[in-house]
């Protein structure tokens, strides 16, 4: 009996697979998602991406009110369902992706695919400090443009020295009362530019060769932070409702290490204007190959994109 081939393979959910998803098929090619399950070893990625971490979600179209992060994604993957997707609630362990029909091994099964869509998303990088896991959406962030609104005329902490701290730091001054900046070098790695525009705000202020040691608060939120400078060892509590961390992103590309084109930065390459990646039959899209936008949005029409590249490949190759 022949092994029965999929016609696409989605791995990842979030915006981004879940949109690919409803593109497929709507077109007719019964799409696979893997959108992943129980963490191995990322608590952040569970099935839903960086939103399922999210609560109040107010800059998605179509949502006056705003719509939690796990409610929107449940409406995603129910849509995608509506269309005849098939979901999987487990992780991708292993790829095989040097010859078609493609390999997806999960947790529990392994599929065949003539295309693959990867959506695998990008985790925030976080402190690993006390009380950051416990202030998370109570007044710990890693997207200013997400959340910088619910901060309104308070006083705010951003950890960074590189563009993106600057960035997030100038974003939230349009909004906020005073940005500190909490940096552990006595200058920033930001381009000069961004250095020149964030040093001549008047909202925004620096605290250098410092670390940020402790998120404080109580049950209605943050209130502080515990920030030691590394010159002099001192320990100083700086008031803060809002700590936004800003050390980066690592893209979830473990999985094609070797085997897909990837940026510098570990974000995966996509032919420009595209979602092609350098292997034939293989797209990418959302968080996984942009490190520019991020956003929730964006990762739902590169999604489309991808679903719409990978059905035109197909009927180029007559599959």
């Amino acid at each position: 009996m022949a092994e029965s081939v999929n016609k696409v393979i989605i791995i990842g959910s979030g915006p981004a697979g879940y949109t690919a998803a409803i593109y497929a098929a709507r077109a007719g090619l019964a799409p696979v998602i893997f959108a992943g399950g129980p963490a191995i070893e990322d608590p952040q990625r569970v099935p839903g991406g960086q939103l399922m971490t999210t609560t109040d979600v107010e800059n998605y179209p179509g949502f006056p009110d705003p719509v939690t992060g796990p409610e929107l994604m449940d409406r995603f993957q129910k849509q995608a369902e509506r269309f005849g997707s098939v979901v999987h609630l487990e992780n991708v362990l292993e790829v095989d992706l040097s010859s078609r029909p493609f390999t997806v091994k999960g947790e529990t099964q392994t599929v065949k695919g003539e295309s693959v869509i990867i959506a695998t998303g990008a985790s925030a990088r976080w402190l690993g400090i006390t009380g950051e896991e416990a202030f998370k959406n109570r007044g710990v962030s890693a997207c200013a443009t997400c959340d910088g609104t619910f901060f309104k005329n308070q006083n705010v902490l951003v950890v960074g020295g590189g563009d993106t701290a600057m960035e997030e730091a100038l974003y939230l001054s349009k909004l906020v009362a005073k940005v500190t900046v909490v940096h552990r070098r006595e200058e920033l790695r930001a381009s000069k530019i961004m250095q020149k525009r964030a040093m001549e705000n008047p909202k925004i202020e620096f605290v250098w060769n410092s670390v940020v040691e402790e998120v404080t608060g109580d049950k209605r939120g943050m209130s502080g932070a515990k920030v030691r400078n590394l010159v002099t060892n001192e320990l100083t509590e700086i008031e803060a409702t809002g700590l936004f961390v800003a050390i980066g992103h690592k893209p979830n590309t473990d999985l094609f290490a070797g085997v897909l084109d990837m940026h510098p930065n570990g974000y995966l390459k996509t032919e420009p204007g595209s979602t092609r990646t350098n292997v034939p039959g293989v797209f990418a899209c959302g968080d996984v190959q942009d490190s520019t936008y991020r956003q929730a949005i964006t990762a739902a029409g590169s999604g489309c994109m991808a679903a719409i590249d990978a059905e035109r490949w197909m009927i180029e190759e007559g599959s």
